[in-house]
């Protein structure tokens, strides 16, 4: 819309930015507001509700009727699976934390929400053995859910150490025997 640098004043044309080339504006904000409820749901619920042609309101009210006409048969069983977790069904402690704190959420979702010290005492409820000590703590203490799950992190955390360290000195002292198989110095 300029003269070039060769003073003529000729006009260039460039290509405009897909986003200016948009048709028909309606279906592609149904398009986006489609990608918002899609991204936050899992797979099974997403298998669900999607369909051809689908509109963000039309996924939306199934989801509304799927949630609410199941709200307390889906609060029972998040309670189950709630009080039924323990450390063992995990991969690690920060998994098993998070998986507690997501059913928390869920029920809540649901309108069955659970009190901190709750949560906190469920956590400890299903900790294995070699946490009795810090669990016993946390339950006398009754800390808040990120302080008790810090403090179980650092646990695990020492234990790690404890073995790794444990580990290190079989190790120096069986390549000691090794060596020297009599037992001379």
């Amino acid at each position: 819309m300029g003269k070039d640098d060769s003073g003529s004043s000729e006009v260039k044309a460039t290509a405009l930015h897909p986003a200016y080339t948009v048709t028909n504006v309606q279906t592609k904000i149904r398009t986006l507001d489609g990608v918002k409820i899609y991204s936050t749901l899992s797979d099974d619920l997403m298998v669900r509700i999607l369909e051809s042609d689908t509109t963000a309101q039309a996924a939306w009210n199934k989801l509304k009727v799927n949630f609410l006409n199941n709200k307390g048969s889906r609060a029972a069983a998040l309670e189950q699976e709630f009080s039924n977790l323990n450390f063992a069904a995990c991969s690690s402690m920060e998994a098993y934390c998070q998986k507690l704190k997501d059913l928390v959420d869920q029920l809540e979702d649901v309108d069955n929400p659970v009190t901190e010290s709750r949560l906190v005492l469920q956590m400890v409820r299903g900790l294995p053995p070699e946490f009795d000590v810090v669990g016993a703590y946390i339950n006398q203490s009754s800390p808040s859910w990120e302080t008790a799950r810090s403090m179980l992190q650092l646990e695990q955390h020492q234990q790690n150490t404890r073995q790794n360290q444990s580990h290190t000195a079989l190790a120096v002292s069986d390549d000691r025997s090794q060596k020297n198989p009599t037992g001379d110095a």
